[in-house]
């Protein structure tokens, strides 16, 4: 069945609305792909709240548009058979390790590019992203640094009190070992 002028508009207008509302997106080309590795990809996704669909290239083209992110510096982003990832939460580095690995584990998958945080990524920056930590990792690391700078802190502070608390310790040790001296004969 094909879709009239007008349900192609509303179409776009609703993945624009949905494409406004997330932080992070990424275009890939999933041509040799089968279903069943499709459905392998979204179930992988489905944990961070992703979603991965194909869509036309001129709905996509049209509800990027809509949605105020600025035209693909690479003019082949939205040539050929591609899919999107909407990645609506908040930590889009969850959505490009999950892509990247399993571009990884099915070659024919392909990352085009990304749209993270107002700025496209070319296949390679977005391969870089997934190298980094996820957001819960990067936040205990920097709990972690945090911790040890606070830690090692008190360490150099409590350690007069505790040099001095063992030299009083070693002269009571001192003490305790010399022989009673004997009372002084008058």
């Amino acid at each position: 069945m094909k879709l009239t002028r007008q349900q192609k508009i509303e179409q776009a207008k609703a993945l624009a609305k949905v494409m406004g509302n997330s932080p992070s997106l990424y275009i890939t080309q999933y041509q040799g792909l089968k279903f069943v590795e499709l459905a392998q990809l979204r179930s992988k996704l489905k944990p961070f709240k992703c979603k991965y669909q194909v869509v036309k290239n001129s709905l996509i083209a049209n509800a990027l548009k809509e949605a105020g992110v600025p035209a693909a510096p690479d003019a082949t982003t939205l040539k050929g058979p591609i899919g999107i990832i909407i990645a609506p939460g908040t930590d889009p580095i969850a959505a490009a390790k999950t892509l990247v690995a399993f571009a990884k584990e099915f070659p024919r998958m392909k990352v085009k590019a990304g749209y993270v945080g107002d700025q496209w990524l070319n296949a390679a920056e977005c391969a870089q992203l997934s190298a980094l930590g996820s957001r819960a990792e990067v936040l205990s690391r920097l709990a972690g640094t945090l911790y040890m700078g606070v830690a090692q802190s008190a360490m150099v502070l409590a350690a007069p009190i505790r040099d001095f608390v063992l030299v009083l310790k070693a002269l009571e040790d001192k003490k305790k070992k010399e022989p009673a001296a004997a009372p002084a004969a008058a």
